[in-house]
């Protein structure tokens, strides 16, 4: 694993900023662009660094559904953009990045293929169409019988930390998720990971939807989210959480310190993710391992076989692991 000393001789900044960042101290003044110099340091440190090939023709584009500020928010889009980046270099591939926020500008480019990062709405694939047919999606998958994409299980995932919790004999359990739309404002977005919560415990006869938060997926609203659940249950707290992501859960156990609550003595807190921040917060974040380093990969060799003749779309599937730190026993 790498230190934090790695990073900040990688980010060209202190070790006590960059531990201040990783921990995401509300009190340090930083600009976005050491706070990304930061993360992505942290992201490259974990990759297994493989040769580059020579250069080939042609570009592909990486197309992030986020803005540049909006990744810095929930590092889980980043890690997998970076996957993306670094396959494509060790394929000797070019590529060009564009942000949500910079759409119009991907229209006039020519290129080979589109790698596109989250989620698109029915009208927006139609616009991504008419750039290049050449198309993979990763953690979306907008019409499986035409384009390629790249997804997590995450009714899997979810049902894993709650058996987790269940077999460990937590009988009150939280959830702090986050609700997401479609960039264009055509619909609100379901998530697999709430729908599966309510159904794991209604099933079981234990869904109390008072133990249930919703905001988005920040370490904001984490820290917020858990506020309130503190502020309206007291001494019933529920006696562990699943966060929707670890960015929500790095929010959650901030509000948990600052209260004296025990960390996992009396709450235990699992998110998903596992980005590398996961490791360097305190306590380290224990978490649903997703492979984002593999599924940005896994984009990328699967658009190389789109370009070269390929008609059948793929939906491939990339496995979780429940790794379990110091926030959760």
């Amino acid at each position: 694993m790498a230190t934090i000393k790695d990073i900040a001789k990688m980010a060209g900044v202190s070790i006590a900023t960059v531990s201040r960042v990783l921990n995401y101290d509300t009190t340090l003044s930083v600009s976005d662009d050491t706070k990304k110099r930061i993360f992505e340091a942290a992201e490259e440190l974990s990759y297994k660094k493989k040769p580059a090939r020579k250069q080939e023709s042609g570009k592909i584009a990486v197309l992030q559904w986020y803005s540049e500020k909006e990744e810095l928010e929930d590092l889980y889009y980043m890690s997998i953009r970076l996957g993306v980046e670094n396959r494509c270099l060790q394929q000797g591939l070019d590529t060009a990045k564009f942000f949500q926020d910079n759409y119009e500008a991907l229209k006039e480019n020519e290129i080979r293929g589109l790698i596109a990062i989250g989620k698109f709405s029915s009208q927006q694939v139609g616009e991504l169409v008419k750039i290049s047919e050449n198309i993979v999606f990763v953690d979306t998958s907008p019409d499986e019988d035409r384009f390629d994409s790249i997804v997590i299980d995450f009714e899997k995932a979810t049902s894993k930390v709650l058996d987790y919790f269940i077999e460990k004999g937590h009988k009150h359990i939280g959830y702090l998720g986050g609700r997401e739309g479609f960039k264009d404002n055509t619909s609100i977005i379901e998530d697999p990971r709430e729908r599966t919560f309510k159904r794991y415990f209604a099933d079981k006869g234990m869904l109390n939807e008072t133990f249930m938060y919703h905001g988005t997926f920040s370490v904001d609203d984490g820290y917020s989210l858990m506020k309130r659940a503190i502020e309206e249950h007291s001494d019933n707290l529920p006696t562990a959480f699943f966060a929707g992501n670890d960015s929500i859960a790095v929010g959650a156990l901030r509000a948990l310190l600052e209260e004296g609550i025990s960390v996992p003595d009396r709450v235990n807190i699992i998110g998903v993710n596992d980005i590398s921040v996961s490791k360097y917060v305190f306590p380290a974040l224990s978490t649903v391992k997703v492979y984002t380093e593999l599924m940005g990969e896994t984009a990328v060799d699967t658009l190389i076989e789109r370009i070269e003749g390929r008609k059948t779309a793929k939906k491939i599937f990339i496995a979780t692991e429940l790794v379990i730190r110091n926030s959760s026993f």
